[in-house]
């Protein structure tokens, strides 16, 4: 199992936790270096060890001299650790030798690891396999990256049968794809439980005032540099002199390009409250207190639904468009007045927002790992196999392509009516 950034290993975390837990199937954990000791923290989180690290990472490196020192680095870590692998898989003595290398999401250092597992003969599987844009410039490099990704892999365990959909549409073969949900729901149902100071006072004083409302706001996106962070600030900047009695909480990125812009912007404003980046649990805890979320980031979209948050995504496309058709989450760019005026619209009405946080979050339940640990069993042992995520259908197009959800009166309804019976839910749809 190899990882990279703080992302992946927070998404990594819990399936390296489920497998080690297992009787059957047990991790080797290595570490890029392209995030220094933060890799190493989370998994100590869980329990867990970084086995090793590859010490890959330092400040300044452009994309292709990443890559190229983590393709090179896990070549010379292996062969240092393993040895040389027989050609033919059948012949290996796993005693020795790991059985697949596992790499995650669509980062330059999980394109790195597998192109360079690929080349030694060790198999990849791919966990959140089959997001796509269908735009190989935004975002750039991850669609790429988990493009190429995807032609390497030999096992895709993907979020949701969208992204299923998507690697069958590229050629991949049903019969090696498992929908298993995401990881990333799995740490953040945990981590959002968890009590504990945020470590910055402004925030920990916004815990004595439940009543407060607070909005998230997070912008790093390389294709938001520039043009696309002035936009985002300048909407932020509007939206606090509206809702003056809300507090805006940004964690600036540690970019410092990244977050200058964002002060320029903000710096003067007494409800906009900019922090360093937050550690994984102190976030997970500050998005669940959110009443909304407005963000650039992937992982974000599907986190912030699954603690009962919506989400305005500041891109103008997104891989995750399941959360889109689920209405959890709403695209609206960097377009100053969108963002505006969307954010008011839920920042005014607690109908408005209910109306996206009572939406199935599409990405997981919390027990991604568990299938994903059980899928590994059944392909070594001949265990039962585990059944997918999901139904295999999309409740909210098969509705939208019936006309149903023009109305959407049982939806309404069923707000309205939280903890009757599905009878009288039914009764109620039916009467209307």
């Amino acid at each position: 199992m190899v990882v990279g950034t703080r992302p992946e290993a927070i998404k990594m975390a819990p399936l390296a936790r489920a497998m080690a837990d297992s009787h059957l199937v047990q991790p080797y954990i290595v570490a890029t270096g392209q995030h220094p000791g933060i890799v190493d923290v989370v998994f100590e989180r869980v329990g867990l060890t970084v086995d090793a690290d590859l010490g890959a990472g330092r400040p300044g490196l452009t994309l292709n001299e990443l890559f190229a020192h983590i393709l090179t680095g896990f070549q010379q870590f292996f062969f240092e650790e393993f040895g040389l692998l027989e050609d033919r898989p059948a012949d290996r003595d796993y005693r020795r030798f790991p059985v697949a290398c596992l790499v995650h999401g669509d980062t330059t250092s999980a394109a790195a690891v597998a192109l360079a597992a690929f080349h030694l003969g060790l198999p990849v599987a791919h966990v959140e396999a089959g997001l796509r844009t269908g735009d190989i410039r935004s975002p750039f490099p991850e669609e790429s990256n988990r493009a190429m990704i995807s032609r390497l892999a030999f096992f895709h365990l993907a979020p949701t049968s969208t992204n299923q959909e998507n690697l069958i549409r590229e050629n991949v073969p049903s019969e090696r794809i498992f929908v298993a949900g995401n990881t990333a729901i799995d740490a953040l149902q945990d981590a959002a439980d968890m009590e504990g100071s945020y470590g910055v006072a402004e925030l920990d004083q916004l815990e004595a005032d439940p009543a407060v409302p607070v909005v998230v706001v997070t912008a790093h996106r390389r294709e938001n540099w520039g043009g696309g962070l002035e936009r985002i600030g300048a909407a932020i900047a509007e939206l606090a002199h509206r809702f003056e009695t809300v507090k805006f909480v940004l964690p600036l990125h540690p970019n410092p390009a990244v977050a200058s812009i964002l002060r320029s912007k903000l710096d003067d404003l007494p409800n906009v409250i900019m922090v360093a980046s937050l550690a994984y649990v102190p976030f997970a805890r500050l998005l669940k207190r959110a009443c909304l979320v407005i963000t650039d980031s992937g992982g974000i979209q599907e986190e912030a639904p699954a603690v009962g948050t919506p989400v305005l995504v500041l891109r103008e496309s997104t891989e995750r468009q399941e959360g889109v058709d689920a209405g959890t989450l709403k695209l609206v760019g960097t377009n100053v007045q969108r963002i505006v005026a969307e954010a008011s619209a839920l920042l005014g009405s607690a109908t408005a927002r209910e109306a996206m946080t009572s939406r199935e979050n599409p990405y997981g339940d919390g027990h991604a790992s568990e299938r994903i640990v059980a899928a590994f069993e059944h392909i070594a042992y001949g265990t039962a196999a585990p059944a997918p995520y999901g139904a295999g259908f999309s409740r909210q197009a098969l509705r939208r392509l019936g006309g149903w959800d023009e109305v959407r009166q049982s939806d309404d309804i069923a707000a309205d009516v939280e903890g009757e019976s599905s009878e009288a839910v039914v009764t109620k749809t039916l009467q209307q």
